[in-house]
């Protein structure tokens, strides 16, 4: 469970309700909920919203939401360090028995990407076909991953542009109803709080995701990366531990000096 997330957003609602809640003379006003809360407003902002990613993207997009809640808050765990790890014990085999005897190895390995990556070099695939086909996957998980993040990019974008429609509509409404005292007031709201709707929806809730799916990608993607280097070494015969050093220079330096330490703790 990432609790930074949920952390996150709870700091970020009690903020809010903080700041709508309390008067500095009269402390905590929860009447003050109400001057927030418009029907037509969200109408507005939610309805616009929905309606623009409806006409901007398919409706498989709209399918994968509970998908990318799932990455965010419960995600697959990726240690590049044990990738790295299973990858040495690969090409020790591999040295030592052949690649053939990796056949037995692999059908322990719970990771389909590792698993498919060697089973390509144990059938004797060319290298350049290898080679074509891992980058080739690279490629498409960057390319679909980064259409995810689109969605909630977009999403980002609406919010705050719906929310200026909305202050429209409301100063539309407030400049053709002068004369009406009673209509004043809603038309204000219409045309205030829209735009508040609007940039909650942006920087709470849809910018924050996409960021989190970026990191979750990053993640991943590293972990693939050094499968691919990882099997390429392997079909070329190259020494365990120069595949090591190899795979370890792929991480992060603070990442990889924390995987060592970690190792030599063991």
């Amino acid at each position: 469970m990432d609790l930074m997330s949920i952390i996150g957003w709870l700091l970020g609602i009690g903020t809010l309700v903080f700041g709508i809640v309390f008067d500095k003379d009269k402390g905590i006003v929860l009447d003050a909920f109400q001057n927030f809360v418009d029907v037509p407003s969200i109408a507005v902002v939610l309805g616009g919203v929905i309606a623009g990613l409806m006409v901007s993207f398919p409706m498989k997009c709209f399918t994968k939401i509970g998908k990318h809640m799932k990455i965010m808050f419960a995600p697959t765990k990726y240690n590049p360090m044990d990738y790295i790890t299973q990858i040495v014990d690969l090409a020790t085999e591999a040295r030592i028995n052949g690649l053939l005897s990796l056949e037995g190895k692999l059908a322990e390995t719970k990771d389909p990407f590792l698993k498919s990556s060697m089973m390509l070099v144990v059938d004797a695939v060319e290298p350049d076909k290898v080679k074509q086909l891992l980058e080739t996957e690279l490629e498409y998980l960057d390319e679909r991953h980064a259409q995810d993040r689109a969605f909630y990019e977009k999403a980002a974008a609406y919010g705050p542009a719906f929310g200026m429609i909305g202050t429209l509509m409301g100063l539309v409404n407030l400049l053709k109803n002068l004369s009406d005292p009673d209509a004043i007031a809603p038309a204000m709201a219409l045309a205030l709080v829209t735009t508040f709707y609007g940039s909650v929806l942006a920087n709470l809730i849809f910018t924050p995701i996409a960021n989190k799916l970026k990191v979750r990608h990053e993640e991943e993607y590293l972990c693939k990366m050094i499968i691919a280097e990882g099997v390429q070494s392997i079909q070329a015969g190259d020494n365990p531990r120069f595949i090591e050093e190899k795979l370890t220079q792929l991480i992060p330096g603070a990442l990889a000096k924390k995987g060592k330490k970690g190792g030599d703790e063991k």
